[in-house]
């Protein structure tokens, strides 16, 4: 899948223009209800209340609208979100990512070797599920969410209703994460902002729940979280990789060489690196920073909408239950690493 074609869709306007302005009226619609002050008290941020407004109608009126805002919500869901997170790195600066640095890598390293050897041994050994799914979960839960579940499939040779059932449970708790993350940093006032922020990006699973968690604990955390979650993405392409190479070992039907690289992770970087240079006037900067918020918004939109509850109850109890042992894993085990790196790498 090539990475660079971020904007440009595979369909006419007319056919993407329907699921865009879903996507755009609930992200507008976040947006205002931010304005509300229980709302507004309660820390939920434009990003969170777009998720849950998607989940909401994706699980009400849009299965019966369905056919004619699909393509426009896949493209919010994948292109627009990444574009997002390129524009995203005008927030950034290269002292913010020095600071993150090889604490950060160490980190992620861990986290992503770590849970997903965590989620093979309680899938397949423990819960007795297919490895299809668990490798699915495994890597949706390790690395990126559903973008991990998607670039996996090709390495594993899924069934699409694995993948469907592996996207969901990823989504499910990666978004009970926007809520609990935040309400974990106010009750842990010893973390500093910039160490909740890196436990944040590796152990949360979604780019833009990372986002969207971040930004609901103020701008030091969410830049780290962000730093420290792209790194985690930007390893996405070795782990398949390793993946793929380890699948053609125990067999020829078992593998296959595709796989991509999180181009948008790079271009990430690029940004945050011409922002340090501050070349741009502060005005344009600032419009870059409020369609940043607009294309996330949306892309979380997207994402509620494309998530199903259905898909997870025809697949019964044990990838949920896989999918809750993994996030308990990730806040527990996860939060273990992140002090004990932080405190041998200070």
């Amino acid at each position: 899948m090539a990475e660079f074609s971020i904007l440009k869709p595979a369909l006419p306007p007319c056919r993407v223009v329907p699921g865009l302005v879903l996507t755009a009226a609930l992200a507008a619609g976040a947006a205002w209800l931010t304005t509300l002050p229980w709302l507004s008290h309660a820390g939920l941020g434009a990003l969170t209340l777009a998720i849950i407004g998607g989940i909401i109608a994706g699980n009400t009126f849009y299965p019966h609208i369905a056919i004619h805002c699909d393509s426009g919500v896949l493209l919010a869901k994948q292109r627009l979100l990444r574009l997002g997170i390129i524009l995203y790195g005008f927030r950034i600066t290269v002292q913010q990512i020095a600071g993150v640095g090889l604490r950060g890598v160490v980190i992620d390293t861990l986290i992503i070797g770590t849970t997903f050897l965590l989620t093979c041994l309680a899938g397949i050994r423990l819960l007795k599920m297919d490895r299809e799914t668990v490798w699915l979960i495994g890597a949706g839960s390790s690395i990126c969410g559903a973008a991990a579940v998607l670039a996996t499939e090709p390495v594993v040779k899924a069934d699409a209703s694995k993948v469907a059932v592996a996207v969901a449970t990823v989504v499910l708790f990666g978004t009970a994460g926007i809520l609990i993350y935040p309400l974990l940093f106010t009750l842990l006032p010893a973390v500093s902002a910039a160490q909740f922020g890196i436990f944040t990006g590796s152990t949360l699973h979604e780019v833009a729940q990372v986002v969207a968690a971040g930004h609901a604990m103020g701008a030091e955390a969410e830049n780290m979280a962000v730093i420290t979650k792209m790194l985690r993405v930007m390893m996405l392409a070795p782990f398949l990789l390793l993946l793929g190479s380890w699948l053609r070992r125990r067999g020829p039907r078992t593998a296959t060489s595709a796989h991509s690289f999180p181009w948008f992770a790079l271009l990430f970087i690029a940004v945050a690196l011409v922002n340090s240079l501050q070349l741009l006037p502060a005005g344009l900067i600032s419009a870059l920073n409020q369609l940043a918020d607009l294309l996330l918004a949306m892309a979380m939109a997207a994402l509620g909408l494309t998530t199903r509850f259905s898909a997870l109850k025809q697949a019964g109890a044990k990838p949920l239950l896989l999918g809750l042992i993994m996030f308990c894993w990730l806040i527990a085990g996860g939060g273990a690493l992140n002090l004990l790196v932080q405190h041998f790498m200070a």
